[in-house]
């Protein structure tokens, strides 16, 4: 398929696409005339940046994560670096967790205060 269609069926813009190809994180066939040609693969492959994205990963993280994430089975065997990667990203999510907790608890006396 076609760059357009990747974008389509994936969500993701076509300029940030041509981004991941420009970091490694894809790399489509090209057909006889240059043009991309991504395959099913490709489109897995950018749905998992997404996921991994979401979940607030950085493109740095997720270049050094994707590597070992190449099937559609949550338990993949594991690449070097892979249990300090995650525990990183574990305990970032989990201060984020805190964070809003604790603003949460601030607005909330807030609103408290104002009824």
């Amino acid at each position: 398929m076609k760059i357009g269609e990747l974008s389509r069926r994936t969500g993701v813009s076509v300029r940030m696409l041509r981004y991941y190809e420009g970091e490694g994180l894809l790399a489509p066939q090209r057909t006889g005339s240059g043009y991309r040609d991504y395959g099913p693969a490709e489109e897995e492959t950018v749905r998992r940046i997404k996921m991994l994205g979401s979940a607030g990963m950085t493109l740095e993280t997720i270049q050094q994560l994707l590597p070992c994430v190449r099937n559609n089975d949550p338990a993949f065997t594991p690449c070097n670096e892979l249990r300090r990667i995650l525990a990183q990203q574990v305990g970032l999510i989990d201060e984020r967790i805190e964070t809003l907790s604790q603003s949460r608890t601030i607005l909330a006396g807030y609103l408290a205060s104002v009824n």
